[in-house]
């Protein structure tokens, strides 16, 4: 009698549920059409306005008047929780809009201000306001011999970062959470009340067979939507692939890194569940802290400090800056491998809670 073939029973595994999700209207609802609606509403809205995050070096002179008074603006968000490597980076793309040195030669304050072309509106307001200080500082101190401070200004050329390419990558995080979790939490408790699984059971197919074939169908389907959502924000909104198909295929890969990870949370809240009604429940607990707190539709940097720290524990969060680096800074999946190790830490820790309360019955 022939060895019954775990691999074909696997691929069965998958074609069946894959059929499954391809004519499941909720399932593109959630993973294609919901994200396209945020990339299309984002994708048309021009110019994006500014964010007046500015850095300070730092080898600039804290300890002055001018730094005080720049400090008392509310437009102004100082950035200090980045390297110079990352200041530079996120000039040139206008995340930032200038670097501010101040120091002090001849007993007059000298500021030097740089900023980008890619953000040519900040740069021109931070300009004027810097500009206004400084007038003020040499007003005050009308009556000495010489000016108290001047502005020195430097422009760089930058690249355009455009409101898509801040969105889109969030639209794909938040397509693959969405995937990983609500479809491997439904599939598996539809399949014990169903009783599907004690069919299985009855067969010589595995369970790992069954797991694997589950979640190949969910991980085929996933990246098929990340392919269209990628292809249409590049076509039609012009979303930077910085190295064209390279890009993209680094970007595929990491999605798919991220999606295995997923669905651990998946198999955790489909062993906790205990009818569809308390899917949802559980399966929020995990998402919506990480839909809104993880960079998927604002900057981590517009929150508030006291908040920031628990946004930067999310894997969410590791997924979406490692999509933004690799589309617009080009990088590799070498170059985000501290953001994966991040989401693999997760995965471990994910994984094994999965195996103390996924239930087959």
């Amino acid at each position: 009698m022939n060895k019954y073939s775990q691999i074909k029973a696997l691929l069965a595994i998958t074609k069946g549920s894959l059929t499954g999700l391809f004519r499941n209207p909720t399932a593109f609802i959630f993973n294609l059409v919901f994200p396209l609606i945020f990339i299309i509403v984002f994708g048309f809205i021009s110019g994006g306005g500014f964010r007046m995050d500015v850095a300070i070096d730092k080898n600039s002179d804290t300890s002055n008047i001018l730094y005080t008074e720049i400090q008392k603006i509310q437009s102004i968000k100082i950035v200090r929780d980045k390297t110079d490597e990352e200041i530079n980076s996120e000039l040139t793309k206008g995340s930032i809009e200038g670097i501010i040195k101040i120091s002090k030669i001849d007993d007059i304050y000298e500021i030097e201000l740089t900023t980008t072309t890619a953000s040519i509106t900040g740069g021109n307001i931070l300009k004027l306001l810097i500009s206004k200080i400084v007038d003020n500082v040499n007003l005050a101190n009308a009556n000495l011999t010489k000016k108290t401070a001047e502005l020195k200004e430097q422009t760089i050329e930058g690249r355009k970062y455009k409101t898509i390419d801040f969105i889109l990558p969030g639209q794909l995080g938040f397509a693959l959470l969405s995937s990983g979790v609500f479809g491997a939490a439904f599939i598996f408790l539809i399949l014990r009340q169903t009783l599907v699984i004690k069919r299985f059971f009855a067969t010589p197919v595995s369970k790992f067979a069954i797991v694997c074939g589950e979640g190949l169908s969910r991980l085929v389907f996933s990246i098929f939507n990340s392919v269209i959502l990628i292809s249409i924000g590049y076509f039609v909104f012009g979303f930077t692939l910085e190295n064209g198909f390279i890009t993209f295929i680094n970007m595929i890969i990491l999605c798919t890194i991220a999606l295995i990870i997923f669905l651990g949370f998946g198999f955790v809240v489909s062993g906790l569940a205990t009818n569809e009604n308390s899917v949802p429940a559980i399966a929020n607990l995990i998402t919506l802290p990480q839909f809104l707190l993880a960079g998927t539709f604002f900057s981590i940097s517009n929150f508030p400090e006291w908040l920031q720290p628990v946004s930067k524990i999310l894997p969410l969060t590791y997924l979406n800056n490692a999509l933004r680096k690799i589309s617009f800074d080009g990088a590799t999946i070498i170059d985000v491998m501290p953001e994966i190790g991040v989401l693999v830490l997760w995965g471990v820790i994910v994984y094994l809670i999965a195996i103390k309360t996924f239930r087959w019955e």
